[in-house]
């Protein structure tokens, strides 16, 4: 049947909040904002949690699972909803749909059974605290954990199954910003009927038995508390509970209103409005209301930011010293005027190609906006780390600030990460123009080209943001960093904390992107060579490799550097070796690309000999008005 689905309705479209293109952009800054500040607050106490040795009770345990849920669920629909504003494009494919709303379905559920179980644990640490450890053991406290997680999976299956069998003929349009199953079965031209009774009896079973857990667990607390003599234990047990009672109370007033109701009283508007209150704003609530109502909470978000960033990093470490190559004076001096060329032409060359690109009308298509992003990523890129090398070759000192560190960390992490995702970018564009080309107007529209250059930068400040987190670390001992910039691996190799956590996440994050985008470029390079072999046209076939090859030389040089430098077991870094690899990825492969996609490049080339020719048309008459 599902087969039968999508043959017939391969996509639908989703109106959103408004049409009203004005207020589209201002729901655009509102949600990007929200969403930030969700992901941001709801990782900052996971973060928190993690590195707190006074919160490692299974309170706070089932409160990083929730914080972990919300920003999850944030992130099933919010980004779609925001390049639907940003590209003025509201279709998702029928597969995209069903997985949108089987995961909203299963973090849905999910933090109703971890709200359930976390009033149980508030029950338990107030009613039985001398016997609290040995009830809320770590086992049973996973066990809860680990029965949400499945309860929320065998949810989503469920309705996932019930949707697949339903058949999509006639009208594709939901009104609504995400798919919404209520409207899923408007929409459905076969018999929804036992779909959506179904529906019905497992929402409301959810929400019910895990109210009454609820409800029952702070009965319990309050027959407690008013067993209380003293003032002061009932008010401590009353901020105990505030916070979780606070979320449980908005959460699932807004859930049963939405959803416990049959498709015939579904008023699309208020719905639409309620269910921007569970799905955008509970998020970010949830990160305010615990960490402002939750003592233990703030007093563990004020340790960290006091010891950790400005106890240990101002008060020891105010300034770190970056050793570079050599402290030969006579071998910096050689290395000063080596690279000064080379920066300087990497400036001219990334910067000269950007301006050919926008002023030829003949360049003006996805390719070389994709290339005109690649080149301003390398001038940033060289930027952050040649100018303040240059300086220190120069310098006594070789100094560089606390936050300037960090500064710098983060742009080169931002611009190194972005760069892989946009060869990726540019790589699944070649398969689109050399596959499909008749369509490749079509299929690479503004809609779409936009949000795949701007992915990427988002993309590279989100795993720069959460490697700049090692700043957050003890700096006790060496400031010397035995690197010519600041980066990850020698900034790990002086602190005095424990690494392990943050060596971990960076091989796991460095390969999951390394390894999540040679893919994309292998695909694309695997569809581009079965198109070449289908083709007779020996003159075809030289043309695809010329514009290929450039990009291929970019991506096989850059990735492989990439490769070498971080995937790798940390116990194998050698901090001199990497030292030159890296200068090579950060200095020299920006320097190569305007080389790479010049010289390689047909149309590029020719674009370079019209601009000449107007130079020296210009040239001429200047020195005709003299003469």
């Amino acid at each position: 049947m599902a087969d039968g689905n999508v043959s017939v309705v391969t996509e639908f479209i989703l109106l959103g909040l408004t049409e009203n293109p004005a207020l589209n952009i201002v729901l655009f800054v509102l949600f990007l904002l929200i969403y930030v500040i969700t992901v941001v607050g709801n990782v900052w106490i996971i973060m928190v949690i993690v590195s707190s040795d006074q919160l490692r009770s299974p309170q706070y345990v089932f409160l990083s699972h929730l914080a972990f849920l919300d920003f999850c669920y944030s992130s099933v629909f919010i980004p779609k909803m925001l390049l639907n504003y940003l590209a003025g494009q509201r279709v998702i494919s029928y597969h995209g749909c069903l997985l949108q709303y089987s995961f909203v379905s299963l973090f849905l559920t999910t933090e109703c059974f971890l709200l359930a179980a976390m009033a149980y644990d508030r029950y338990l640490a107030i009613c039985y605290p001398l016997h609290y450890k040995g009830l809320m053991t770590p086992t049973f406290c996973t066990c809860l954990v680990t029965t949400s997680y499945l309860m929320g999976c065998a949810n989503s299956l469920t309705h996932l199954s019930g949707l697949l069998r339903l058949s999509f003929c006639g009208p594709n349009v939901i009104d609504h910003y995400f798919c919404d199953i209520p409207l899923l079965f408007r929409l459905s031209c076969s018999d929804s009927h036992h779909s959506e009774l179904l529906f019905l009896i497992l929402s409301g079973a959810t929400s019910v038995s895990t109210f009454l857990l609820v409800a029952s667990s702070y009965l319990g607390i309050l027959i407690m508390v008013l067993k209380m003599n003293s003032s002061r234990g009932r008010y401590k047990a009353l901020c105990t509970c505030a916070s979780h009672l606070t979320v449980v109370t908005l959460f699932y007033g807004t859930v049963m209103s939405t959803y416990l109701g049959t498709s015939a009283r579904y008023q699309q508007d208020r719905e639409k409005i309620l269910s921007v209150f569970y799905t955008l704003l509970l998020p970010i609530l949830n990160f305010v209301i615990y960490s402002i109502r939750n003592r233990e909470a703030k007093e563990a978000m004020k340790r960290i930011i006091k010891r950790k960033i400005f106890m240990n990093n101002v008060t020891e470490v105010t300034v770190f010293v970056l050793k570079g190559f050599t402290d030969c004076k006579e071998l910096q001096m050689v290395l000063f005027f080596l690279f000064l060329p080379v920066y300087l032409f990497t400036l001219i060359g990334n910067l000269g190609l950007i301006i050919l690109v926008s002023g030829d009308s003949r360049l003006c298509n996805p390719m070389y906006y994709f290339l005109s992003a690649l080149l301003f990523l390398d001038a940033c890129f060289s930027t952050v780390i040649t100018p303040k090398m240059l300086i220190d070759f120069l310098s006594k000192t070789k100094v560089i600030s606390f936050l300037g560190c960090a500064a710098q960390m983060f742009l080169a992490v931002t611009f190194g990460t972005t760069e892989c995702f946009l060869l990726a970018a540019m790589a699944y564009d070649r398969y689109v123009a050399i596959y499909n080309p008749l369509l490749y107007s079509v299929s690479m529209s503004p809609r779409v080209y936009v949000p795949l250059i701007i992915a990427p930068y988002i993309g590279g400040m989100l795993h720069a943001s959460i490697h700049t987190g090692t700043f957050s670390l003890s700096f006790c001992g060496s400031n010397e960093i035995r690197h010519i910039f600041c980066d990850i691996p020698p900034l790990l190799a002086i602190f005095c904390s424990d690494t392990h956590i943050n060596k971990l996440l960076l091989f796991l994050f460095v390969s999951s992107i390394e390894i999540d985008t040679i893919l994309i470029v292998l695909i694309s390079y695997g569809f581009i060579l079965l198109a070449i072999l289908k083709m007779h046209s020996a003159e075809g076939r030289r043309k695809v490799f010329s514009i290929c090859g450039s990009h291929l030389t970019g991506v096989s040089i850059y990735h492989g550097t990439i490769l070498f430098m971080y995937m790798r077991p940390s116990s194998s870094y050698a901090l001199e070796h990497d030292m030159i690899v890296s200068i090579f990825y950060t200095i020299v492969i920006p320097m190569l690309n305007p080389i790479i996609y010049s010289l390689r490049n047909k149309d590029v080339k020719e674009a370079i000999n019209r601009m000449l020719g107007k130079v020296s048309v210009w040239i001429n008459w200047i020195f005709q008005i003299k003469v």
